[in-house]
């Protein structure tokens, strides 16, 4: 039982802070430590450790000597390069899991759209509920490589997924696309039940491009003013 307690305090403080940080309450660039965290969270610095640990294999933070954690800065080099490799793997993945999903597989995949569907329900929902319900929808992608039986995949995709998770944030906060991206992933659902490994991996691709040139456009926007404003001063 005690080591179950300290499983589910080390996730949960990893969880934590992934959020704090996908979701910009920590900015990239910042410089955070241990005892930052840990009076944070009011943890000991044994959970935060290993937090910080697991993102900076993540990639969403960097060790610096005596000096605590940076948070990655995203640009849009790293952007492009993620979701290239992303749209590859996502649909390998997606296409392979449709040939072998079994009615476990299928019925697994049915009760995340439900549960984003409950997210999505909820009045007046807070920023928390929203990245509950982006954490489903990241991890139906995760489960999706995990069925299509092909472990090496499996792992690079979830590494993949850790560093667009921020981008994925971005593009569903600003742009209000979580219906959309509910209506994808149920399509993608869909094919998958029906075996149709065509249709599903066609319908991951165009998903993933999809959530790419929305980010893009915010990115270029951003950048856009930032020279704009420079040139004012």
């Amino acid at each position: 039982m005690a080591k179950e307690t300290r499983n589910t305090l080390r996730d949960s403080v990893y969880s934590a802070l992934k959020a704090m940080i996908v979701t910009g309450q920590i900015p990239p660039g910042s410089r955070v430590t241990e005892n930052d965290i840990a009076a944070r969270l009011t943890v000991s610095r044994t959970p935060v450790r290993e937090a910080f640990n697991r993102l900076e294999r993540d990639g969403l933070v960097t060790g610096r000597p005596r000096q605590g954690y940076v948070v990655t800065e995203f640009d849009i080099n790293m952007f492009r390069e993620a979701f290239e490799i992303r749209e590859l793997l996502d649909g390998h993945a997606t296409e392979l899991a449709a040939v072998a999903a079994t009615e476990a597989d299928k019925a697994r995949l049915r009760a995340m759209l439900a549960e984003c569907e409950r997210l999505a329900a909820i009045p007046e929902r807070t920023n928390r509920e929203k990245f509950q319900e982006l954490e489903v929808g990241i991890d139906l992608h995760r489960v999706i490589a995990e069925i299509s039986g092909n472990v090496m995949l499996h792992g690079m995709l979830c590494g993949i997924l850790d560093k667009c998770q921020h981008y994925v944030w971005t593009e569903l906060l600003w742009l209000d696309e979580w219906k959309i991206a509910r209506d994808e992933h149920a399509e993608i659902v869909d094919a998958i039940c029906a075996g149709d490994a065509a249709r599903a991996g066609t319908l991951a691709r165009a998903h993933v491009r999809g959530s790419r040139d929305n980010v893009l456009r915010l990115l270029q926007a951003k950048s856009d003013y930032r020279n704009f404003l420079a040139k004012a001063s």
